[in-house]
């Protein structure tokens, strides 16, 4: 998937194995869907060696996930047209749906309060101490300092596209040119594969974004305009704690987390 997932359990605890058995979900759908892999089922579907019939259930699943949302986000998220060079990659929808995945295996394994995270995004469980929510910062995407937002989470994900210090990386499929219109374009949500897409749809979609967010149930969404403004819809207000903080008021307390 090409970043780092980290996961934080509460107690009660889970047994190594648990951990184990999450990160082989992780490493397992790294190995079927990266493309940095040329073993890959991607890959292979890539450069012709893989005919798409002949995917695994699971890839199968993904590509016809991401088909369907190309049809509700009118081309604004295709992962068909999302790389220059036509290669098909869903990425914007498998990082949050592994994460999902091996959350359930620690769920599974008696975990109950719990955050993880990946690239940014995030999922929790539970709480990370009795009557104390996880608290998450949303990185200002311009102002490294700064903290545009805080939300409350207990069971949900945040995931967030957007320009931040790596510059215009998020091309509009229709077009083929940089999607301008927001600095960054968060989603507050139930499930963290849907969050993500989602994300990345708004991001491309711009201020029409929070419209299209909030038509789907239990999902919310937060942008950054270049000028600064910060906008957001109803399911972000009901977790928002406050905006324009340090990063550092994070630091005193181990349930808090900056992401960006």
């Amino acid at each position: 998937m090409g970043t780092v997932a980290t996961f934080d359990v509460r107690a009660p605890f889970v047994a190594d194995e648990v951990i184990e058995r999450a990160i082989a979900i992780l490493h397992d759908i790294d190995r079927r869907f990266s493309l940095y892999r040329p073993d890959s089922e991607l890959s292979g579907l890539a450069d012709g060696s893989i005919a798409e019939p002949d995917l695994s259930p699971d890839v199968r699943w993904v590509m016809a996930a991401c088909d369907d949302l190309a049809r509700q986000t009118g081309g604004a998220f295709d992962a068909r047209r999302h790389r220059a060079d036509g290669v098909a990659d869903p990425s914007a929808l498998v990082k949050g749906w592994a994460i999902e995945l091996a959350v359930a295996e620690l769920e599974r394994g008696g975990a109950r309060n719990l955050f993880a995270g990946a690239g940014g995004d995030i999922v929790t469980r539970g709480e990370p101490t009795p009557g104390h929510a996880w608290r998450v910062g949303i990185r200002h995407p311009r102002i490294a300092s700064r903290v545009a937002a805080v939300l409350d989470l207990r069971d949900g994900a945040v995931a967030t596209s957007g320009r931040y210090e790596r510059g215009e990386h998020l091309a509009d499929p229709r077009t083929g040119r940089p999607a301008a219109g927001l600095l960054s374009f968060s989603v507050v949500g139930p499930d963290l594969a849907w969050a993500d897409a989602y994300a990345t749809a708004g991001f491309v979609m711009g201020m029409d974004g929070l419209a299209w967010v909030d038509q789907r149930p239990g999902y919310g969404a937060l942008a950054i305009t270049p000028g600064d403004e910060v906008a957001w819809t109803p399911v972000v207000e009901r977790h928002r704690v406050g905006e324009a903080i340090e990063p550092s008021d994070f630091s005193d307390e181990s349930h808090r987390h900056v992401v960006s």
